[in-house]
């Protein structure tokens, strides 16, 4: 404001009797009004610098040209002056007789002496043609050859021009002189050094450089003048402060929001911005009226034109509240008053905006924090609704199309939608409840919304005929309840809508606005992405619980030597990849696996089923435990080298790990082999826990081909085998060690059925909402009645076969299985005969009396007989296949010290065939099998 009204002058005061009074400057003043002339910050600095510059360039413009000039006519005069003295003393009378006397020189020299002096040239110079000095200003070059052009002379033709010479640089014309027969007997030259011309010009120098200093100190007194007059009306400001006052000046009259007065001391309006003219409605020509003369409120007026100051007094203008403040300023006249108006009515109807958009940014900050916090669909559109009761609206309801409830893709936009949530409603449901299947007939707003994407307003809901053409009788009751506004945004997210959310208005409420529902899609875009998140979620947490129920056993295989019981907790991500097993094996053996895929999701799930599959496809193969192991190794880095061939970053199964344990309990051995996998735990039938050592193998995938280790230990009858995924001990809260002593509390004490362990453990160390998965296999460990095992050494001698067949039949009699006899004493025949003719001893015979009946024919070969086809003229070659006929399951397993055939009968099953049905059978056989080739097999004896 001081810049618009100008600045104050400040003066010392000085007495009447001072130098100023007096007109007179000291030295240091008048410095000091130079120095402030010739600064370039203020606008009468640079015009005087300027006008001195222009000054200062014109008058050394003038004396460079006046000095060329005098220089160009000096050389003019110069060359006339010597061509008019060569051609005079040229046709002087008397030249030619002196020329022909004998002494030329002593006849010119004294002549040409005097034409020099008069004509004021520097030499008079006579020579003849061939160059030889007659006359000259410098006797010594009497009779030499001449110095300079005298061809063209010589010729017969005149010439001046400028050249080098003994004189130095100089001007010289040349006349030739001819006798009667026109013949050039002589040259005459005239000769005028350059430094003599120079002399006299320098001799006009100072009378041209007084004249120039002279202009220059008239122009520059006359530029301080104008300055100095400038200065006084500009105050000494720059330009840049000139063009920023021009702006200042421009923005309070046009484009501040604040109304500015300005008034003299007379009560005159000197100046009214825009805003303070719309303020106070102004006419067009109020600047140089009074005061009391623009219509104003007595009160205003009289503030206007009082002598004192006001901070913030509110006054009446029309309709509006101006808040008044007025300041004295004084300027180069009279002293004037500020006064500037604000509108108190806006700015407190824009407080009440700004409010409003704070309480609905922070409606939306608190809408990101509080919507999405779970991956449910349900319970986001209920978070929705929750966070727009009651700041928003009055009652939220959401509807969501049936196939996002259950995680699927919407097909298209539909009008049938399902209620998901209602907020802000009690009692009798007016609404339509919550799990109601509505079908929005086309008028409806939520329809329309639906088809075009966008929120529709209704402000009244008493004038909407299309909302009531829905349910009239429940829209009747709605209106009588007091709602009357509603606001349907379409939730949308990317392009597809989701649903719908409702957000209503009753008693107590204003109607929604136009502005509202910007806001109101706002809120529902934000919810719709995380409502999308959570069913693109349940649909993928659905294939993986799917996917994983499929892979994951559905029931335990029944078997005698184990009791067991098992827990599955997945985490609080979802599905992930680990699993257990329990597979019986032959000879009444069980093998219990568990293994831990890192990772949740589908592909851990699908990674989890890979692995099982291959234990189950190599466990058939009845090898120790570390050689399984060892192949699953195998297997799963060459799925992991091919996953990374085809995809550049493939997505392999490394980091699974797995222990693989088989229990036999004709002995009460425990094989076990891990690879990367915790250890079991077995708890002793007194209650004690153990956790065995075991040779510590890489995970899966990392084994780099190496051969594994296991370890075999035997537990008593009665203990229990606790298999685990490391899940069940590792937590942000604990560590290892920590776990497994939690662990070992958890299992510590006798008399538990493997049902109870596994709630005990689960309650004692399972988080409500575990990181990690959890899998979790306890088995109750059984031993075999010796009197239900039966075992026979035989001697490898063909009559041998009979005796210890004989006695094989009388112990399965001796079980009650007589109705199996003929079928087994078949197998057995075969099997032993086999052993004797191609193995090596020792030779064993083994019967176990389980669910089945298990035969078993060991001895010290590794060669393992299989099926294969045989001829009809083969005499041999069908006893495997007579094997395979009647029992249900039959194989090799290899040992260290050779292999074992062994064969399982049912006693369920139906009684073996007669010898005549037996030879039916052979003969009736389409395509026969036999061993793999008559050396590795024989006929039943």
């Amino acid at each position: 404001m001081h810049q618009i009204l100008g600045r104050k002058r400040r003066r010392s005061p000085k007495s009447p009797g001072s130098d100023h009074a007096r007109g007179r400057w000291s030295a240091r003043e008048l410095l000091g009004r130079l120095r402030s002339l010739l600064t370039v910050r203020s606008l009468a600095g640079q015009v005087f610098l300027l006008q001195l510059a222009v000054v200062v360039l014109v008058v050394l413009a003038a004396l460079v040209a006046l000095v060329v000039q005098a220089r160009r006519d000096s050389m003019a005069d110069a060359r006339h002056r010597t061509l008019t003295a060569a051609q005079t003393f040229a046709k002087s009378p008397g030249l030619l007789d002196a020329l022909e006397s004998p002494d030329p020189t002593a006849s010119l020299q004294p002549s040409a002496e005097a034409v020099r002096r008069a004509a004021g040239v520097d030499a008079i110079i006579v020579y003849r043609p061939d160059g030889i000095t007659l006359t000259h200003s410098d006797p010594k070059q009497i009779g030499k050859h001449v110095i300079g052009p005298y061809a063209e002379a010589a010729a017969g033709k005149t010439f001046t021009r400028t050249f080098q010479g003994a004189l130095g640089l100089s001007v010289i014309s040349a006349v030739p002189v001819e006798d009667t027969g026109g013949s050039v007997v002589a040259i005459v030259s005239s000769v005028v050094t350059v430094g003599s011309v120079q002399d006299r010009v320098n001799q006009q120098l100072p009378v041209l450089f007084g004249v120039a200093a002279g202009s220059l100190a008239l122009a520059a007194g006359g530029s301080a003048l104008v300055s100095r007059r400038l200065q006084r009306q500009t105050h000494g400001l720059g330009p840049a402060e000139m063009t920023r006052m021009y702006e200042h000046h421009d923005a309070v009259l046009h484009a501040v929001r604040e109304g500015v007065l300005i008034v003299g001391g007379d009560g005159r309006l000197l100046l009214a911005n825009d805003e303070a003219r719309r303020l106070l409605e102004l006419p067009e020509d109020a600047e140089r009226r009074r005061a009391g003369a623009l219509g104003l409120n007595a009160d205003l007026a009289e503030l206007l034109t009082s002598g004192r100051p006001a901070t913030d007094e509110v006054h009446l203008a029309g309709d509006r509240l101006l808040a008044v403040n007025k300041r004295f300023t004084a300027a180069q006249g009279p002293a004037s008053r500020v006064v500037t108006l604000r509108d108190t009515t806006e700015l407190q109807a824009l407080s009440g905006r700004a409010e409003t958009a704070r309480r609905r940014l922070q409606l939306l900050y608190d809408a990101g924090v509080r919507i999405g916090t779970t991956l449910d669909v349900t319970r986001t559109a209920e978070e929705l609704a929750e966070v727009a009761v009651p700041r928003f609206a009055d009652i939220v309801t959401v509807e969501l199309l049936d196939p996002v409830l259950h995680g699927d893709e919407p097909s298209g936009a539909s009008t049938e939608m399902r209620r998901t949530a209602v907020v802000g409603l009690e009692g009798d449901h007016l609404l339509y409840p919550v799990g109601r299947l509505i079908r929005f007939v086309p008028a409806h707003p939520t329809a329309a919304g639906a088809a075009d994407g966008r929120a529709v307003l209704v402000e009244d809901l008493s004038t909407s005929e299309g909302w009531q053409a829905q349910d009239p009788d429940r829209a009747r009751r709605v209106l009588e309840h007091g709602i009357h506004s509603l606001i349907v945004v379409p939730l949308r997210a990317r392009g597809v809508v989701l649903g719908a959310a409702h957000y209503w208005r009753a008693d107590g409420s204003p109607p929604f606005e136009e502005e509202d529902v910007s806001f109101a899609e706002e809120l529902g875009a934000r919810a719709a992405v995380c409502i999308d998140n959570a069913r693109r979620y349940t649909r993928e947490h659905t294939m993986a619980v799917t996917l994983q129920r499929s892979l994951l056993p559905s029931r335990v295989p029944e078997q005698s030597a184990l009791d067991v019981a098992y827990r599955y907790l997945p985490a609080r991500a979802g599905v992930g990849g680990d699993w257990f097993d329990v597979i019986p094996l032959s000879g009444a053996r069980v093998a219990l696996v568990v293994g831990d895929v890192v990772g949740h999701g589908l592909h851990a799930a699908a990674t989890m089923g890979r692995l099982r599959t291959a234990v189950h496809n190599f466990s058939v193969l009845d090898i120790p435990p570390e050689e399984l192991l060892g192949r699953v190794d195998e297997l799963v880095a060459q799925i992991d080298s091919d996953e990374d061939a085809v995809a550049g970053e493939g997505r392999g199964i490394t980091g699974a790990t797995c222990l693989y344990a088989v229990y036999d309990p004709t002995s009460g051995q425990l094989a076990v082999a891990t690879a990367g996998h915790p250890g079991p735990a077995v708890v002793h039938p007194g209650g004690t826990v153990d956790f065995p050592r075991l040779p510590v193998s890489p995970p899966l995938g990392l084994g780099a081909g190496l051969p594994g280790e296991s370890a075999e230990l035997t537990v008593p009858e009665g203990s229990r085998l606790v298999l685990f995924t490391d899940g069940l001990i590792e937590d942000r809260e604990r560590d290892l060690d920590v776990g497994l002593a939690a662990l070992r509390d958890a299992l510590a004490g006798p008399g538990r059925s493997p049902e109870a362990t596994c709630a005990a453990v689960v309650d004692a160390l399972v988080p409500d909402r575990p990181r990690d998965d959890i899998a979790l296999l306890v088995a109750l460990t059984h031993r075999l009645d010796p009197t239900r095992i039966a075992e026979w050494q035989v001697p490898r001698d063909p009559a041998a076969v009979a005796p210890v067949r004989a006695a094989c039949v009388r112990r399965i009699r001796e079980w009650g299985l007589g109705q199996i006899d003929f079928a087994a004493e078949l197998v057995l025949s075969e099997l032993i005969t086999n052993a004797i003719h191609y193995g090596s001893e020792p030779i064993t015979v083994r019967l176990v009396r389980d669910r089945v009946l298990i035969c078993e024919v060991s001895d010290g070969s590794s060669t393992s007989p299989r099926l294969r086809r045989a001829a009809v003229t083969d005499e041999g070659g069908r006893g495997l296949f007579l094997v395979a006929r009647f029992t249900e399951r039959w194989g090799t397993r290899y040992t260290p010290t050779g292999k074992v055939i062994w064969a399982e009968l049912s006693p369920h099953g139906l009684p073996g065939p007669s010898m005549e049905g037996l030879a039916e059978v052979l003969l009736d056989e389409e395509e026969p099998l036999s061993g793999e080739d008559r050396e590795q097999d024989g006929t039943a004896q």
